[in-house]
This record gives C-alpha cells, sequence and structure tokens, in this order.
C-alpha cells in the first residue's frame, strides 16, 4: 500500500516545492540514545513539509500532494485513503531525493492519511503524519460509449480511424478532463483532442496513421472535475492496432473507385454514384470513413413516407457505410449496366455484387474512402467527418492543442 522510495524509479522536473512554516506538519525525530552525538544529531533532524496541509477540507481532487525534506532525503511516502475511497496515490521523488509529488487524481469526498520518513546525513529519521479531506461530490459522469470498440469497429482499424469518447453528463472543465486522457503509440505520433461539444471529445492524429501502429488510450478520470461538483466516476482504458494503410479514391465524373494498399492499386471498381437534381441525391465529396461493414441493410427513401412520389424501402447487401445521410457503398444488381458510365443512384455509391462483397471482405472500419467530383460536400460532423477539417481547423476545438504521443 505504501510508496516504498527507495529504489523506486525517480522522476526528474518536479516542481521546486514552497515550504510554507504555517501549512507543515508536526515532524518528530526519533532519538536512540541521551549522549550529546545523538542530541546533537536530533537537533539537525530533517524537517518534514506536507501540503496541503494538516486538517486541510475541501481539497480539490487535482491538487498535488507535495512532500519536502530540509536538512535531509525523504525514505518513503505514503498517501493513503483511509475514509471514502480505497487505494493509494503514487508519487515521483526528485532526483535528489528531497521532494516527492503525487501523480494521478485524489477521490472526492475522501480523506487521505500522509505518512513520511526522512533522514538526515547523520542516521536521524524523522516521521510524520498528516492527513486532508477532498472537495465532495454532487454528482459524477462516466464514459456513456469508447470508440474503438471491440464490437462494434473491433480492435484492428484503418488509418483514419479516430478515438472518439462520449459521455453521459456534459463536461464544463474541458481543460481538467482533457489533460487526463492519455495517448500512447508504438511510434511517436502528433495528435490531438477536439471537442464536437460537452458530451463528445475526440482525438485524430495531424495525418492518417502509421500502419501498424499500437496504440494504448488511458481516461483517467476517476476523480477529475467535470464541472461544478461534478467529477470522474471510473478510469477506463482501450488498446487497439492500426492495420494496413488501404485508401480508396472515388471520382464521380470518372465512374470508378481505386483501392490503394500500402500504396499500391489492388482493385479497380466500376461505380454509379448519386444522379443529382435534387441535393440530397447527390454522393459527398470529402474525406469519408468505413463506420461500419453489414452483410444486410434495408434502406429507406430520406425524408419520404410510404404512399408519396419518390418513397422507396429496399433490402440491399454487402454495405459499407460512409456517412450518417445515409451513403453506402454496396451492392447494386439493378445498376451494374450504368456502372463506371453513369450515375443514377440515390446517393449512394452503387457497385456489382461480386466488387461489393470484395469490398466488404476487405474494408476495415475507418478505412477512408476519398469521393471528389460533387457540388455537395461532407459536412465534419456528418458520421466520421473527422478530416474535412484542415489540422488548424481540428485545434481551434481542443483545449490543451497538440501533442506527440508517448510510447505506448
Amino acid at each position: 500500500m505504501g510508496h516504498a522510495i527507495r529504489g523506486s524509479s525517480q522522476g526528474a522536473g518536479l516542481l521546486a516545492l514552497v515550504l510554507v512554516t504555517t501549512s507543515c506538519s508536526t515532524s518528530t525525530a526519533v532519538r536512540q540514545d541521551q549522549t550529546p552525538q545523538a542530541s546533537q544529531q536530533a537537533e539537525s533532524a530533517a524537517v518534514v513539509t506536507v501540503a496541503p496541509f494538516k486538517g486541510a477540507r475541501g481539497v480539490p481532487t487535482d491538487t498535488p500532494v507535495l512532500v519536502a525534506a530540509q536538512g535531509g532525503t525523504l525514505k518513503s511516502v505514503t498517501v493513503r485513503a483511509v475514509k471514502g475511497a480505497k487505494g493509494s496515490l503514487p508519487g515521483v521523488l526528485s532526483a535528489d531525493g528531497t521532494q516527492w509529488r503525487s501523480r494521478g487524481t485524489a477521490a472526492p469526498g475522501a480523506s487521505y492519511e500522509v505518512s513520511v520518513t526522512a533522514v538526515n546525513p547523520a542516521g536521524a529519521v524523522t516521521q510524520t503524519t498528516s492527513s486532508f479531506s477532498t472537495v465532495k461530490s454532487r454528482e459524477t459522469f462516466a464514459i456513456e460509449s469508447f470508440m474503438p470498440d471491440r464490437d462494434m469497429t473491433g480492435l484492428t482499424v484503418g488509418v483514419g480511424m479516430p478515438v472518439m469518447i462520449t459521455f453521459d453528463h456534459p463536461v464544463t472543465d474541458r481543460v481538467s478532463v482533457e489533460r487526463n486522457l492519455f495517448v500512447r503509440t508504438s511510434r511517436p505520433v502528433l495528435g490531438a483532442w477536439h471537442w464536437f461539444d460537452d458530451r463528445n471529445v475526440h482525438f485524430r492524429p495531424k495525418n492518417f496513421w502509421p500502419s501498424g501502429t499500437k496504440v494504448r488510450v488511458e481516461a483517467r478520470l476517476a476523480g477529475v472535475r467535470g464541472g461544478a461538483g461534478l467529477y470522474g466516476a471510473a478510469n477506463r482504458t482501450v488498446n487497439f492496432k492500426v492495420g494496413r494503410a488501404q485508401i480508396t479514391r472515388g471520382s464521380i465524373p470518372s465512374h470508378h473507385l481505386t483501392v490503394r494498399r500500402n500504396g499500391k492499386i489492388v482493385r479497380e471498381i466500376p461505380m454509379s454514384a448519386g444522379q443529382g437534381g435534387v441535393w440530397k441525391y447527390h454522393t459527398t465529396s470529402g474525406v469519408h470513413l468505413a463506420m461500419s461493414r453489414e452483410n444486410v441493410t434495408v434502406m429507406t427513401s430520406p425524408g419520404i413516407g410510404p404512399g408519396s412520389a419518390g418513397y422507396y424501402q429496399l433490402t440491399v447487401y454487402d454495405t459499407v457505410r460512409i456517412s450518417n445521410s445515409g451513403e453506402y457503398i454496396h451492392s447494386a444488381p439493378w445498376s451494374v449496366g450504368s456502372q463506371g458510365y453513369s450515375n443514377v443512384s440515390h446517393g449512394c455509391v452503387n457497385v456489382s455484387p461480386s466488387n461489393a462483397k470484395w469490398f466488404l471482405d476487405n474494408t476495415l472500419i475507418g478505412d477512408p474512402i476519398i469521393i471528389t467530383g460533387s457540388p455537395r460536400v461532407l459536412e465534419p460532423t456528418n458520421g466520421w467527418g473527422h478530416w474535412q477539417e484542415s489540422w488548424r481547423e481540428w485545434l481551434k476545438w481542443s483545449s490543451l492543442k497538440h501533442f506527440t504521443t508517448d510510447d505506448v
């Protein structure tokens, strides 16, 4: 339960601890005997300072516990929850052994006991015990959905796949939440979080993920402030891998899809895109992502009910969804004669049954599908249109801006 400093990793770069005498906890020098030498050692015993100060109440959960020793070094520091929570706060020791800082976030409405042992150069031991309690929580928030997800996307995804987190409550303290979201990768990647609204924060790299990258996303949100009286309920971690780099490009004027894998063409597919005329019948231009892979999909006419002119309900097979506005790449045996020559669909990308089956079998969720040549542009919020925003636009909605990922 304790944090034994001897033999532990000693991190550098700690902030200097300000020693305020009014916030010092009681230090006791352990005397071995009553000889003059022992008395001198006790008089010069290390002085330990702890912040938050002893008995402090309503301490914000993200306040670090800071411990310092004057006239000696720290031998052990333990910050243990004694009421309202379980476990201990880990910490890091300065290179010279005189300062310690907790890492992570305390639980709201909990009491913590800080136990410190320090030793001076002559071997005299100082033992200190202090305690504090954290601010109480009125409500908690949790992660409602986290993608990539084993069931919805699989854990091997395409190079365009974003990380998408949805919370079950609106978050107003975006900075506190964002700085507790960590992305670790097997190779350095420049990326940033982006808030679409108070419940949805997504991460994407500046450029597509390098193929083969292993990714670990840690949402260390337990005890993190999400707003006034709102604190995170639990931590969450997701691991996934980026697969081969498969990028599909489709030209509406030329009526063809070209599929490249790791830079090499692996399939040329004739297609028929949206016929236009009515705005909703244009296939959108832009960087789409494969959002789902479905063997059977029932499609209905958008905005038109049964009995109205233009209404349809159609069962189609081998579909890959590319937007939220009803666009798919799918099998369309009825338009094979037009595929490669003209655009006759209601907005989907029609391909032959054999090409649809191949495309379904060879697509990962998150594969980029880039369509050009339409007057209707894919909106960034239409499905996973994350790559429709420039890097500068993406960063406008990030609280902490860009960063390079740490090792996984």
